[in-house]
């Protein structure tokens, strides 16, 4: 049998160390080694026992989470999982992260927060034991190969109609390794269609940074949105994204619906609608994330005439969404995080 993973609670809510302490103690396969109101504290307290995972609160008195998370990566690399208030506020704070090196986020709203952890701690177990096996050297240094040029700059002809499309889905590590992909990118690359796991309005503040950092621009869809190149569309938290067809252009369509294989925004909602509408005109490519979600859609695509990559074990943060798509033969080729973005520019995408 083995050993429990080990985490450590870093909150300066004392309801939510214990409410977190008392649900993950539950379970058999979660030991909860300490807890602390601040990092300073933290940071002695886990001299004596290093957690195997770190829950991690942003907003704290005397350190604040990114500077801990930060220096914690410089000097001792540990999966840290950001527990956050689901505000604009937390949420932008929360992104900034998630790119430090964070591997995933659970909220926790202002009000109602024991029924709330409670509501959602299978979820929670999942994601801690995911981020315990999650391998932090893996993703590449994020910056782009070449300096970002201001979006003024852009050509007009982003405007043209295009029937090219990359369809990308990712979950835990996966705002790194977007960032990673998507900086080295060119500012008329082929649009592209996002679902990256995240809950509602951190996925607003990701494409914003994203924005900044890119030469093409990104941004959060909106119902509706034309798919050119040039344009990054990230499936907002909560709402599912669909590729549709509207005459000679792709648009996208956002709209609320059941969550599929545990999750909303779902990357086989979104790579399902791309076999069914762009069919051999689309590329797929799924990395670094936990669960299956995505390997049917990627199959869909694939049986479709699509091109379609997996992101390889080594580079991914977590190898489950790229290993269940190779499994069932839905990906044609598996690539290392470093080489996606030159695929992305160098596929030959057949119209």
């Amino acid at each position: 049998m083995k050993d429990p993973i080990s985490v450590f609670i870093v909150d300066d809510s004392a309801v939510v160390r214990q409410v977190l302490s008392q649900l993950l103690a539950a379970d058999p396969g979660i030991r909860v080694s300490g807890t602390a109101p601040d990092p300073i504290f933290a940071l002695q307290k886990m001299q004596r026992d290093w957690p195997d995972v770190i829950v991690l609160d942003v907003e704290m008195p005397r350190m604040d989470g990114i500077t801990f998370l930060k220096k914690l990566m410089k000097e001792r690399p540990t999966p840290v999982v950001i527990c956050s208030t689901l505000t604009e506020k937390g949420a932008d704070t929360t992104v900034q992260a998630l790119s430090a090196g964070a591997v995933d986020i659970i909220t926790k709203p202002k009000i109602g927060l024991r029924d709330f952890l409670q509501a959602g701690g299978q979820h929670m177990v999942h994601v801690l034991k995911a981020a315990a096996r999650a391998r932090l050297a893996a993703v590449p240094d994020p910056r782009p190969a070449v300096m970002p040029v201001p979006k003024s700059q852009a050509p007009l002809a982003m405007a043209c109609t295009t029937d090219q499309v990359v369809s990308l889905g990712t979950s835990t590590g996966g705002t790194q390794a977007l960032e990673t992909v998507l900086t080295r990118l060119p500012v008329d690359c082929p649009g592209i269609v996002v679902v990256q796991h995240m809950p509602e309005k951190f996925t607003a503040a990701f494409a914003q940074r994203l924005n900044r950092l890119c030469r093409c621009e990104v941004r959060e869809a909106v119902d509706g949105d034309r798919v050119i190149p040039g344009l990054v569309l990230i499936a907002p938290g909560g709402r599912h994204m669909q590729l549709r067809r509207s005459g000679a252009q792709y648009r996208v369509g956002v709209a609320d619906g059941p969550p599929v294989n545990r999750h909303k925004p779902s990357v086989d909602v979104l790579f399902r609608s791309v076999a069914q509408t762009a069919g051999r005109n689309a590329l797929g490519i799924i990395m670094t994330g936990m669960g299956d979600d995505g390997a049917q859609g990627l199959l869909a695509m694939r049986q479709a005439g699509a091109h379609t990559i997996a992101q390889d074990q080594e580079s991914s943060v977590v190898f489950g969404m790229p290993r269940e798509a190779i499994d069932i033969g839905a990906a044609a080729e598996v690539l290392p995080l470093g080489r996606i973005a030159d695929a992305i520019v160098g596929c030959s995408l057949r119209r």
